[in-house]
C-alpha cells in the first residue's frame, strides 16, 4: 500500500518503519497508526525479513500524538474519517501482536518520545537511544491514561516504583537516565543510531528465523511462568523447534 505518514524500506534483509511527518515532530495521528500496523503486517509475511526497525525522521522519534487529533478526540469527533482515536488497530492489538512478533524489532528512538512516542515502542525487542533523545509519558497532564499495554510493560522494564514516578510526576527524562532505569537498553551518538540499530538487526538476521521466533516466544512465556513451567515449556518448544527445522531443511 502507499504511505504517506511513514517510509518503509527493505535491505538486507531487516525493514526500517520510519514514522514521516518530521514537520509535525512525527506527532501520532490515526493515519500514521493505521500505517504502521500495515508495514509491520507486510514485513511479517515478507520472507526476505529477518528483522525490523523502528525510527522516526528528522529530529525526534515522536513527540506524542497530534494534538488537533486529541482536542477533536475529546470533544466527541475526529479528524480522522476512519476509526476514531482509540480505537484503532494501533492501539488496541500492535502491542500485543509486536510482542508476539516472529521477527525481532528494534526500536532506534532518535529524538524525543513522549507520550505514545514512548508507549509504542515499549513492545519492541530493544529500544536503542540517541544521546539526544528524550523521554516521557506525560499522560496524566492531559487527563489520560498510559495505553498501549504500558501499564504492564513499564513496570516490567523499570519496575513499579519507578513507573509510577515516571506516571504520575509526568517527568521527561534524558537518555542516559532512560538506560540507567531500563527503558532503553542504551545509549549511542545521535550518527551511530541508525548503523548500530542495523548492526544489531543483522546480527539477529544471522540465526535462523524459527530459531529467534521460539525464543522470543519462550522468553516471554517464561517471564510470566514459574521456573518449572518455564522449563517444562523450554523442552517442549526446543523438541518442537527442532522438527520444525528438519522439516524445513529436510
Amino acid at each position: 500500500m502507499p504511505y504517506e505518514n511513514i517510509r518503509y524500506e527493505v535491505e538486507g534483509g531487516v525493514a526500517t518503519l520510519t514514522l514521516h511527518r518530521p514537520e509535525k515532530l512525527n506527532a501520532y495521528t490515526v493515519e500514521m497508526g493505521d500505517e504502521v500496523v500495515a508495514a509491520f503486517a507486510a514485513a511479517k509475511r515478507d520472507a526476505a525479513v529477518r528483522a525490523v526497525i523502528l525510527t522516526g525522521a528528522g529530529r525526534a522519534f515522536c513527540a506524542g500524538v497530534d494534538l488537533e487529533h486529541l482536542k477533536a478526540h475529546l470533544a466527541g469527533g475526529n479528524a480522522s474519517s476512519k476509526a476514531k482515536l482509540g480505537e484503532e488497530d494501533f492501539l488496541r492489538k500492535l502491542p500485543l501482536e509486536l510482542v508476539a512478533y516472529p521477527k525481532p524489532v528494534i526500536a532506534a528512538i532518535n529524538g524525543p518520545a513522549i507520550g505514545v512516542g514512548v508507549t509504542m515502542a515499549l513492545p519492541c525487542d530493544v529500544r536503542l537511544a540517541g544521546e539526544n533523545a528524550k523521554l516521557g509519558v506525560p499522560f496524566a497532564k492531559l487527563g489520560l491514561l498510559p495505553g498501549l499495554g504500558s501499564t504492564h510493560l513499564l513496570p516490567k522494564l523499570v519496575g513499579m516504583a519507578k513507573a509510577l514516578e515516571l506516571v504520575l510526576t509526568a517527568r521527561v527524562v534524558n537518555a542516559f537516565e532512560a538506560a540507567e532505569i531500563g527503558l532503553v537498553n542504551r545509549v549511542v551518538a545521535p550518527d551511530s543510531l541508525l548503523p548500530e540499530a542495523r548492526a544489531m538487526a543483522a546480527a539477529m538476521a544471522e540465526s535462523e528465523p524459527e530459531v529467534l521466533a521460539a525464543a522470543k516466544a519462550a522468553l516471554h512465556f517464561g517471564a510470566a511462568a514459574s521456573m518449572a513451567d518455564a522449563m517444562r515449556n523450554e523442552q517442549a518448544a526446543s523438541a518442537a523447534l527442532r522438527e520444525a527445522l528438519r522439516a524445513r531443511r529436510g
